[in-house]
């Protein structure tokens, strides 16, 4: 048996990560820029792509289950067919009706990212097992610092084109370099949903993560509209985009180390404070304040590093003791992460359309108001609500 490749896992991270946000980021005002789809058509297509996850997530869990004893073959064509949908979304001009096309492409890239997610996860559960007591925080360091590396590149993805392209030759890169490490024989046979449904632990820590993961949702959609239009700072998305990850990417090793000696679940209520803390401070922003939003996104971007490190390797650590195979408890996983995308896209984007809110300038103060009430309100009541399911979970409860 060979010593687990840490990097490996890092840079096929970084090829998920780099999976997600352009979707949410800049699809939605790429679509709405260059083909005139209104916010409400793309808030209900993005809603609707997400109800197919409700049945789609957890039933690919069980697939990864079955196509253990293939299951690098599995992940090859997972990741050609992501590829392809990002290609098409971003690099393509629609060949049919831009809101059809839109589907069609997202549903490519988001069944093909769930799959891998379930299977990656579900391999670093055994991984984490071969490297000692800390385990599952070292191989969570690996990697969701490269996730956040991976953001950081997607954050730059200007133009969308060349990016969809840079897209597809870091899906060969990481699929090659994790080429050796999808060993099933370290995976134990599947107990089913059975056991992870019957833990409360697990239910609680999958509600957790929906209710910390909706506020990244929420404000990943809003972003671009929230610096250009409340901000009246265009142009500086990127930069502003690119600090809050970079401040993750730098943060996460160092939350990563802390709950090695603190207690993971200690470290993370603690980060979370300071997600809050940091984040309502884009509340009192308006016009000319670009510099105030870059100390939230240095401060709220450091928090998150510890959402994305800590959470799941608790999540992890609890599927080691009660479905150590973890296919499918990262499939349920998938569809709660997958849950807060629908969440945010219906709740943020119809609304604020009603309110009379257009991209770009000229805006009613009643709109902008909302804007600035959903992308920061919103996300903080969130964040608390989870911060308070949190405290009251024991994670290793027997």
């Amino acid at each position: 048996m060979t010593r687990p490749r840490l990097p490996a896992y890092g840079l096929f991270a970084g090829l998920l990560a780099a999976a997600g946000l352009p979707v949410y980021l800049h699809a939605p005002k790429f679509y709405a820029d260059n083909y005139g789809l209104s916010l409400a058509a793309l808030g209900s297509t993005l809603f609707v792509l997400r109800l197919l996850d409700v049945v789609q997530d957890p039933l690919l869990g069980r697939l990864a289950e079955r196509l253990r004893h293939h299951r690098a073959g599995a992940v090859g064509l997972a990741v050609a067919v992501m590829a392809a949908g990002m290609v098409g979304l971003l690099a393509v001009a629609p060949p049919i009706a831009p809101l059809l096309w839109l589907a069609l492409t997202l549903t490519a890239v988001f069944s093909g990212y769930s799959f891998l997610t379930i299977c990656f996860y579900a391999q670093g559960v055994a991984t984490a097992q071969e490297l000692g007591p800390h385990g599952h925080l070292r191989l969570a360091r690996w990697r969701e610092t490269g996730a956040l590396l991976g953001v950081c590149a997607a954050a730059l993805a200007v133009p969308l084109a060349g990016y969809a392209a840079a897209f597809a030759l870091l899906a060969l890169a990481a699929t090659l370099a994790m080429r050796v490490e999808w060993d099933t024989s370290r995976l134990p046979v599947s107990g089913g949903l059975r056991p992870i449904l019957a833990d409360r632990p697990a239910r609680r820590l999958l509600l957790i993560a929906f209710l910390n993961a909706a506020p990244v949702a929420v404000s990943s959609i809003l972003f671009l509209f929230f610096v250009e239009s409340r901000l009246q700072a265009p142009g500086l998305e990127g930069p502003l985009l690119l600090l809050f990850f970079l401040s993750a990417a730098a943060a996460a090793p160092l939350w990563s180390w802390l709950a090695e000696r603190h207690g993971a679940k200690r470290v993370l209520l603690a980060a979370m404070v300071l997600a809050v803390l940091s984040f309502g401070g884009a509340l009192a922003l308006g016009p000319g304040d670009a510099l105030p939003f870059a100390l939230v996104c240095l401060a709220s971007g450091a928090a998150t590093g510890a959402d994305l490190t800590l959470l799941p390797a608790l999540f992890a650590r609890r599927m080691a003791r009660v479905s150590p195979a973890a296919a499918e408890g990262f499939g349920l996983w998938t569809f709660m992460s997958k849950l807060t995308l629908a969440f945010a896209a219906v709740a943020v984007l119809p609304p604020l359309e009603a309110a009379g809110f257009r991209p770009g300038a000229g805006n009613p103060p009643e709109a902008l108001a909302l804007l600035g009430l959903l992308y920061a309100g919103l996300p903080c009541l969130l964040k608390l609500a989870a911060i308070a399911l949190l405290a009251a979970t024991n994670p290793d409860e027997d």
